[in-house]
């Protein structure tokens, strides 16, 4: 029955693994490091993943488990691992695909962070990222070779506003016996089904949509079961009988435990509650963004708006297509220089100079001297990160209010 409801009426109705004693409608929080076992065979089969019992919050915990249960099961996906942070879903992926000598192609168009891990920190271990324009299937193809361990990146960039192809990514990807690995936190998987579009690694920021209103930091790991691994050099013996389990069984059982990023019980019970009016928020957040982006185009002193549901973007059509009438809750835009960002963003009285999307207060941010803020100037140049660009996730509050705060800061 679950199966034939609305995605609200399935994820508000996902039974427990186990009845609860007491029969909580809100999945408690399980607030123990350890479980205990009946026997010293019961513990063995739970330590050696043959059983489903958990035994320790680093590895497993009920609370957790029911979130990612959930998550599964709305996205029909293999298996959902969730984390402390996105930053923390990308690290392990990536931890879990590559290998000394393996090569990774992606975008410079990334948020700060993720390149920097993929541009600094994998490459002391001696794995490089591979640096190219998504949008060019040739060049893409040109960049791979027999170590290549995947294609990565952002549905809709963090702040360019680029979109890829992925169903034509996809097919490169599955022709080399390689996975297409997406981070799609700008839109949620309520209304973007990434597995129909060829994804086989979904990794999404919890922190952002999920948690309802930066509640709490998470990361996502949703693996499709799409990709088989048969050409991988790290994921060969950890394939099951099915042949798609590799990237998943070693996640679990080696990488995630070996880190120890594994979201927390009040997280998860946090994001929980957050996923129940995660559509809600969106669609409101969403036809907001882009009501506004429509109303900012009219104003003299923007001299651009990138947002990829406007008509006249270069990626609208493809948007359109990949993520439906709302493609997420941020947009950016730009004035004439560095100068009239700072002065804009110091008169706003409703929005937020913070970081962070996605919140139920819509905040603002200007990416080239905050996230990218520590980058040579080269570097943000190749990134196309622009000292006029600013940056606005919209939340939850009226367009016209939002509207009137922005032209009093802008004239």
């Amino acid at each position: 029955m679950i199966k034939d409801m609305s995605f609200e009426g399935q994820l508000l109705h996902i039974p427990y693994e186990k009845p609860d004693v007491h029969k909580a409608l809100a999945m408690p929080v399980y607030q123990s490091v350890a479980c205990e076992f009946d026997t010293a065979e019961a513990m063995e089969e739970a330590f050696c993943g043959r059983s489903k019992d958990h035994f320790y919050s680093r590895i497993t915990n009920p609370t957790v488990q029911y979130y990612e249960d959930r998550i599964r099961r709305l996205t029909d996906a293999l298996s959902v691992t969730a984390l402390n942070s996105g930053m923390s879903a990308i690290s392990n992926t990536f931890l879990t695909l590559a290998y000394a000598g393996a090569n990774i192609i992606t975008s410079p168009h990334l948020f700060g962070n993720t390149y920097s891990f993929l541009k600094n920190t994998l490459a002391g271990l001696g794995i490089e990222a591979r640096f190219c324009d998504l949008t060019n299937l040739e060049e893409v193809r040109s960049r791979m070779d027999e170590n290549t361990c995947a294609i990565f990146l952002e549905v809709i960039t963090n702040p360019q506003m680029e979109v890829a192809d992925l169903k034509q990514l996809a097919v490169i990807g599955q022709a080399a016996g390689i996975p297409l690995i997406a981070d799609t936190t700008v839109v949620p998987f309520s209304v973007f089904h990434a597995r129909e579009f060829g994804v086989d690694i979904e990794l999404i920021s919890s922190t952002k949509y999920i948690s309802g209103g930066a509640t709490s930091l998470g990361g996502l790991i949703i693996d499709y079961g799409t990709f088989r691994g048969e050409r991988s050099k790290v994921l060969k013996m950890w394939r099951g009988p099915v042949g798609n389990e590799g990237f998943t069984s070693r996640l679990r059982r080696e990488i995630h435990r070996n880190t120890g990023a594994y979201l927390t019980p009040q997280a998860a019970y946090m994001q929980n509650l957050g996923l129940e009016t995660l559509q809600l928020r969106f669609i409101r957040q969403a036809s907001t963004c882009l009501e506004l982006a429509r109303s900012l185009q009219k104003e003299e002193a923007i001299v651009s708006v990138n947002y990829t549901g406007l008509e006249d973007n270069p990626f609208y059509a493809l948007s359109q297509t990949q993520f439906g009438e709302f493609p997420g809750a941020m947009l950016t835009f730009d004035l004439i220089s560095r100068e009239a960002c700072f002065s804009f963003l110091n008169k706003l009285k409703l929005i937020r100079r913070a970081t962070n999307l996605f919140d139920n207060k819509s905040l603002i941010i200007h990416p080239a001297s905050t996230i990218y803020g520590s980058f040579p100037e080269e570097v943000r140049r190749s990134m196309h990160v622009k000292q006029q660009t600013i940056r606005l996730s919209v939340g939850l509050e009226s367009t016209d209010d939002l509207l009137n705060d922005i032209r009093q800061a802008l004239y």
